[in-house]
């Protein structure tokens, strides 16, 4: 198996007939476990923030965060008084955001678990949200078939997807332009933040908006530290070098600090701040 799979679902672009699902699901689930995904996650608590404000969760409601991750878009929706629910491919993760909702007593129903698969049964939320995370499912139309299923009528969907063109768009770039070809698998996961496929995957929803929004991501140590704090924290960034010689990844490496260096926008000394585009998705389960 040639181990430049293991990022298949970040930066394959063909889609392939028959490809092996549970191979590439479980390479995936090894990715994200690897590394610690909850220190990046604390990079984007704002940005969540963000998200959930622009969402209406009234008290009481069954919210559902898919690929969780450590629970961030969970957390805030049960700040909020609504009925939360998380799931992740990830055991770690779920782990990590077990210990945050006891942390503040949240009564969240976290489980570790496919996207593709959800372990609930049909129409058991008002509304199901996911940031940067059900987008890396391998088959996209199975994650749209199991999100209209456990949605129920007149509930909606909210997701946040990275965008080709954006600054993490471009991140991904560099990462195929190191990495050797990808045999044929799944499409894109940057497809999720393309409007045109987005209105295509979910043509059975109603009232679908589409807002390109930018997420602001501050680190305290300048773009080289950054790409480290990627390198060691962020499971595909890990990865990503774990495949490559000495050399291979001291380019790598000096290619991913001229993108942090060429979009550090932060006006303070040794440190870094990101604007990175995303598409925020927004659709409602027909009641008919």
């Amino acid at each position: 198996m040639n181990t430049n799979q293991l990022l298949e679902p970040v930066i394959s672009t063909v889609q392939l007939p028959n490809p092996d699902i549970q191979s590439i699901k479980a390479r995936q689930k090894a990715m994200w476990e690897s590394g610690d995904f909850g220190q990046v996650a604390r990079t984007i608590e704002s940005v969540a923030e963000e998200f959930i404000s622009r969402l209406e969760l009234p008290s009481g409601i069954q919210v559902l965060d898919v690929a969780c991750g450590t629970g961030n878009l969970a957390l805030i929706a049960a700040r909020r008084g609504c009925r939360v629910s998380g799931l992740d491919i990830a055991a770690n993760l779920i782990a990590q955001a077990r210990q945050r909702a006891q942390r503040e007593s949240l009564p969240i129903e976290f489980a570790e678990g496919d996207a593709e698969a959800m372990p609930y049964a049909d129409a058991s939320f008002d509304a199901a949200v996911s940031m940067y995370g059900v987008m890396f499912a391998p088959r996209p139309e199975r994650v749209v078939d199991e999100l209209r299923r456990v949605t129920k009528a007149g509930g909606f969907i909210a997701m946040a997807n990275w965008t080709p063109e954006g600054f993490v768009g471009k991140m991904f770039d560099v990462f195929k332009a190191h990495l050797p070809p990808s045999p044929p698998g799944i499409p894109s996961t940057m497809l999720w933040g393309d409007e045109t496929t987005v209105r295509d995957r979910l043509k059975d929803f109603a009232g679908l908006r589409l807002t390109r929004r930018i997420a602001v991501m501050r680190y305290p140590f300048p773009p080289a530290e950054t790409v480290d704090f990627f390198r060691r924290y962020y499971g595909p960034t890990g990865r990503a070098f774990d495949m490559l010689g000495s050399a291979a990844q001291e380019d790598l490496r000096r290619n991913l600090v001229e993108l942090q260096s060429a979009h550090n926008a932060s006006l303070a000394p040794g440190t870094t701040e990101v604007h990175a585009e995303y598409l925020e998705v927004v659709a409602v389960r027909p009641r008919a």
